[in-house]
């Protein structure tokens, strides 16, 4: 006989998913056990949000779902709100959540709750489970479903009775190594060849991909398909758009185009609908996307000015548009122009700053940009906010994690831990306002327990930021009011903790304290107070 945890356990083992991000609870315990002589390595968080957070990043890092643990009711809630960054972020993860026994749902169990119901909105699939006989079989779908098409979240609730319950082991409880994996649909050649000759027809075209080719991978096939195609690719993964600061003037050159490929690119707001002034009028489009829905509403929105829709997996695609193209250097000089303008930074930037002030945004990133540019396997972690969007827009790492097109923040920490769990030995860079960082600050507790070292680079400002400049463009000074937070030693928070602190109030001292924090081997914050200004917006003077 075997108990339905041990089913559920075994089957995560067999499936390589092995690291399980959770907060302990009473409807999960017999999973707790049953880890026992597994390989499932239980990382113990200290908020259910921080579990979906890591297994958010162990998605887009690794590219399989991270699996996130919590308990019933209670503990379910407090990790469905991190679900909305992952779901933008196209990120591969399943949440499996202890519930209530199915004998007791209906008479007032204890954390009863229609967990399912409150996952689904933020969800590709979410279930119940039915029966410990198809625990392996809940898993390898959860699996293939978070995988499949444009990537995600899962939900499965697992009734403690189910848990409990013992049946008869034999073959029919596990499921094919097939089960677990995704269905791709690949890119016909028929279709690649069309859009090839439509790319080679444009004068101005663009290729536009979306948050799931984040990834390392992805990165490198939007490369390669720019390369091959000489058509400049172009990822889309922040709230901001095509105001992203870190893609320079992208806006000027989007009002150019005459055909936009959207590479899994969902028509949203982050391209302002691709409507006038933001697009042209006459600009054409080509729709690849794993979601016939997407295609759909490109469709309705753009009628007849949709050249052509196909339904592929953006990577799938990408690779056989890389593949199938021959170069042409036709548009070498547009090429070039979209280039100059993605890279493009002020040049008041680089003008000198009083030194005896609060550190400037920029000489923040500037101090921190050598320990990512020291190693090629360096991860940097960005939250959202105002100091967010100047180190999104300044800092360049091999791999990069940031909050992402749902615009939350609170992520950092989080993300951060599971990039060294990851990453065992090249510097992990989290950047972060203060704000963000009492979202999880507990979790440094985590990372000392854990021994994951990481550095957290706080931008300081005494204030939420974002909401503080929108009050000031919104209503005037006069008008501002309610944002104000304390210059708190959050430095001394890590050291409580048992990590390692450093607070920085004069740019000289950055660098220094930097590097001592790296060179600790502690999880470590840098607390910096900075000028409080607003984000940076790019415009050019020919724009």
């Amino acid at each position: 006989m075997i108990r339905g945890a041990d089913i559920l356990a075994r089957a995560l083992d067999r499936a390589g998913l092995t690291n399980i991000f959770t907060l302990s609870g009473n409807h999960i315990m017999p999973i707790f056990d049953a880890a026992i002589g597994t390989r499932l390595n239980l990382i113990h968080v200290r908020h259910e949000g921080a579990a979906v957070h890591m297994a958010d990043a162990w998605g887009r890092l690794s590219g399989m779902p991270g699996l996130a643990l919590v308990t019933a009711g209670p503990g379910h809630a407090n990790a469905i709100g991190a679900l909305a960054t992952a779901q933008a972020a196209e990120s591969p993860l399943i949440l499996l959540s202890g519930h209530a026994a199915i004998g007791e749902i209906g008479r007032g169990a204890f954390q009863e709750m229609q967990q399912a119901a409150t996952a689904a909105p933020l969800c590709k699939a979410a279930w119940v489970a039915a029966s410990a006989e198809g625990l392996g079989h809940d898993i390898a779908h959860a699996v293939s479903i978070a995988r499949s098409g444009r990537p995600g979240p899962v939900h499965v609730s697992l009734p403690f009775d189910v848990l409990e319950m013992k049946v008869e082991e034999g073959a029919r409880l596990w499921p094919a190594e097939a089960d677990f994996e995704p269905s791709r649909t690949v890119l016909p050649g028929d279709r690649a060849d069309a859009i090839l000759a439509a790319l080679e027809e444009a004068e101005r075209p663009l290729i536009l991909a979306g948050a799931a080719m984040a990834d390392i991978g992805g990165r490198a096939l939007l490369r390669s398909v720019a390369v091959s195609t000489r058509v400049p690719a172009v990822l889309m993964e922040s709230p901001r758009g095509i105001k992203d600061p870190s893609l320079g003037a992208l806006a000027e050159m989007l009002r150019q185009a005459d055909l936009l490929v959207l590479l899994g690119k969902p028509h949203d707001f982050t391209l302002r609908f691709a409507e006038p002034p933001f697009v042209d009028p006459g600009c054409r489009f080509i729709a690849v996307d794993p979601d016939r829905a997407m295609l759909d509403r490109v469709r309705g929105e753009k009628g007849a000015r949709l050249m052509l829709s196909t339904i592929a997996e953006p990577h799938a695609a990408a690779r056989v548009l890389s593949e199938m193209a021959h170069r042409s250097d036709r548009r070498l000089d547009w090429f070039h122009q979209v280039g100059t303008a993605l890279a493009y930074r002020p040049p008041e930037w680089d003008a000198p700053r009083p030194r005896d002030a609060k550190v400037h945004p920029i000489d923040f990133c500037r101090a921190i940009q050598p320990l990512l540019a020291g190693d090629e396997e360096a991860v940097f972690v960005c939250d959202g906010g105002e100091i967010g969007q100047w180190a999104q827009a300044l800092l360049e790492a091999p791999r990069r994690l940031i909050n992402g097109v749902a615009g939350s923040i609170g992520s950092a920490i989080p993300f951060a831990l599971t990039a060294r769990l990851f990453e065992p030995r090249a510097p992990v860079i989290a950047v972060m306002g203060d704000g963000t960082f009492g979202f999880h600050m507990a979790e440094f507790d985590t990372a000392v327990r854990r021994d994951l070292p990481f550095v957290a680079v706080i931008g300081n400002d005494a204030t939420w930021n974002a909401e503080y400049q929108i009050q000031l463009r919104s209503y005037g000074e006069a008008r501002a009011h309610g944002c104000d937070l304390l210059p708190s030693r959050y430095d001394k928070v890590v050291e409580a903790l048992g990590g390692h602190g450093e607070f920085v109030e004069r740019v000289d001292d950055l660098a220094p304290a930097l590097h001592r924090a790296l060179a600790s081997g502690k999880p470590a914050c840098v607390n910096v107070m900075i000028e409080r200004v607003g984000a940076p917006v790019i415009r050019r003077e020919s724009a």
